[in-house]
């Protein structure tokens, strides 16, 4: 079981396991390989990290200590691709086919009948509670925003926002199709207006065919034009099918390169990558790379829906090539996605249970690379966190104290004892009950 925490302002950890790619402190050794854990003492004092020296402690300033036993302490966790909106719709909107299809009408039909503010409201606050309680301390979630949506949910995002500083930061990207730009560019002034007014993030969702149509770099350019031109970010939900000939994603490359857009861009699913032939891969993952786009994937929702065919095996796994992309530079992520919706039956926002089922399904094991930053480090400095995602003096005592002394332990067990510190203190928090969301099912 974690520890009990000191009453007072100051105190030692003593006897932790730290992952060095995420860990600034005395005394650790300079070469190490892939999420190697060391042990470490840690000095919390007036809610910050005041030092974290390599154990066996030569000195120790006078403190209270506690010894951990080589008990497993992360930064919290950095969720970088969400969908708060449509979490835990699934009581009144079941997705019986459980394809990407079914989803998309599902999910539209629920919308245009349910989503009011209060709605909304509701079950977003109900999985920040759940994110706050697994330990996560940061949240990227996408609003879809076409028509009368985008005036409901943008002004509740920035109200729930507000109510959660200091103990989630949040943040939104606009959802609507890229299609948009081209059929109904008054929506997309509409969209832009909300996004600026609520500091957002532009996104889109691209579409199989709509490479094809000839009319996507001329859209992508207005994307990026309107980002250059108020400052912001972007954020695209890209080539999610089984087709090889997907070409969104190269698109997108293309026209970062072509406007020589500086700021950061995100794409996320990226499914068809892993299923074009070698030439073609290497080609776009070079173009991603020069146009320094970070990629996330999205392993259980995409495992969910790719490849869902009734009475047959699955037979891939869905997923984005990441270890060719990590290997060739590019900024590379993993994240929740949906949340008990027609998208995504399961999931609760749970920084373990992301990593654990990446590291299962995109085979994150027996790996040189620090995959643990997929989680921490890499979305947090994505989302221009510099203070998130990692374990150095200076920065905030927000960590995660596991019972697991070694990552295989950590990854064995869904780890519901865990004891999450905000500013060196243990949050007063429980899971909220399902019963809640019943009165929105009614």
């Amino acid at each position: 079981m974690p520890v009990s925490i000191p009453k007072t302002s100051r105190y030692w950890l003593r006897q932790v396991s730290v992952p060095l790619a995420l860990t600034a402190g005395e005394g650790f050794p300079q070469a190490f390989a892939g999420d190697a854990l060391v042990r470490a003492a840690i000095l919390v004092a007036d809610g910050k990290i005041a030092r974290i020296v390599a154990e066996p402690l030569a000195s120790a300033e006078e403190a209270p200590s506690v010894d951990c036993g080589g008990q497993l302490v992360l930064p919290r966790f950095v969720d970088v691709h969400t969908h708060l909106d449509k979490g835990h719709i699934l009581g009144r909107a079941a997705n019986t086919s459980g394809t990407f299809y079914g989803a998309l009408t599902t999910v539209a039909a629920d919308r245009e009948a349910n989503w009011t503010a209060a709605d909304v409201r509701a079950r977003m606050d109900f999985a920040l509670r759940c994110a706050f309680h697994h330990g996560s301390g940061a949240v990227r979630t996408h609003l879809d925003s076409l028509g009368k949506q985008a005036g409901i949910s943008w002004p509740v995002f920035d109200e729930l926002r507000a109510e959660w500083k200091g103990r989630i930061a949040l943040q939104a990207s606009a959802l609507f199709p890229l299609s948009t730009a081209w059929e109904d560019p008054e929506d997309f002034r509409n969209i832009l207006k909300h996004v600026v007014k609520y500091a957002g993030i532009l996104g889109a969702v691209t579409y199989r065919g709509e490479p094809l149509t000839g009319q996507v770099d001329a859209a992508l350019d207005m994307f990026i034009d309107a980002a250059q031109a108020n400052g912001l970010e972007l954020d695209f939900h890209v080539d999610e099918s089984d087709s090889p000939d997907a070409r969104s994603l190269e698109k997108i490359a293309d026209a970062v390169l072509r406007k020589k857009f500086s700021g950061r861009v995100l794409v996320g699913h990226c499914c068809s990558l892993a299923l074009m032939d070698d030439g073609d891969r290497a080609r776009v993952i070079e173009k991603l790379a020069a146009a320094k786009i970070a990629v996330v994937s999205l392993p259980m929702c995409n495992m969910y829906l790719q490849d869902r065919v009734s009475g047959r095996t699955p037979r891939w796994r869905g997923v984005a090539p990441l270890h060719e992309l990590d290997a060739a530079g590019v900024f590379t992520m993993v994240a929740s996605d949906n949340t008990r919706d027609p998208f995504y039956a399961y999931g609760d926002l749970d920084g373990v249970e992301v990593f654990r089922e990446a590291t299962r399904i995109l085979h994150f094991d027996h790996s040189e690379r620090p995959w643990l930053e997929s989680v921490t480090r890499r979305p947090a400095a994505h989302m221009g966190l510099a203070d998130a995602g990692r374990l150095a003096p200076g920065l905030s005592a927000d960590l995660i104290l596991f019972s697991a002394r070694t990552l295989n332990e950590w990854l064995c067990r869904p780890q519901t004892d865990r004891l999450v510190l905000l500013a060196g203190e243990a949050i007063q928090s429980s899971l909220p009950d399902y019963a809640e969301l019943d009165r929105l099912s009614a």
